[in-house]
């Protein structure tokens, strides 16, 4: 949902000094993910992996679904920012020195202007009054890219903005409805020293 290329993540856990584990899919459905997804983390708890960290903080459903997929693998779910408030993490997060940048906006709740924006103080600040400080309910999603725990930050150049709309079917009383979901896209693209 991040649309941020591959090598970018590449980057991001090499900066950060942890191994990066990538799960591929080629479909796009979820059954397609969930699949590779336990395929991988049976791999991690073969060689002694037992916790998944989240940064989930408070989608009941997603913490289900992320703990009932890990129930299946014999593993379990750690969420560390669970329930706290998003105003104070988000501060939190800046006051500690991190940057980042959104790479996805959802048209539902910002406007395209959103697209590329360094997250400061002023970003926070200028969201409409709906929108969760730290996108939790989907309203954008970012790219850090530097920060106390980075080894050296991640240099990258700014590309284009993407539109892309998304099927998104419900059934309402027991008639089926489609709706059109869009997002902006920022291209980010490395930048090799």
């Amino acid at each position: 949902m991040h649309g941020v290329r591959e090598e970018l993540l590449t980057l991001q856990a090499e900066s950060i000094g942890i191994e990066l584990l990538k799960v591929h899919v080629t479909e796009g459905t979820n059954s397609e993910y969930e699949k590779q997804m336990e395929l991988t983390l049976l791999k991690a708890r073969a060689e002694g992996i037992r916790h998944v960290i989240f940064g989930d903080i408070f989608l009941e459903d997603l913490r289900i679904y992320r703990e009932k997929n890990l129930e299946k693998v014999n593993m379990q779910a750690v969420f560390p920012l669970w329930k706290l408030d998003t105003a104070w993490l988000i501060n939190d997060f800046l006051e500690k020195g991190f940057r980042t940048i959104t790479c996805c906006i959802n048209d539902e709740y910002l406007d395209e202007k959103w697209a590329g924006r360094e997250i400061d103080t002023a970003f926070v600040q200028q969201l409409p009054p709906a929108v969760d400080p730290c996108g939790e309910n989907g309203e954008f999603h970012t790219f850090c890219y530097d920060g106390p725990l980075f080894r050296k930050k991640i240099t990258f150049l700014t590309g284009e903005k993407v539109y892309k709309t998304f099927e998104e079917k419900t059934v309402i009383n027991h008639k089926s409805q489609s709706a059109s979901k869009g997002f902006w896209f920022y291209d980010l693209i490395p930048v090799y020293e």
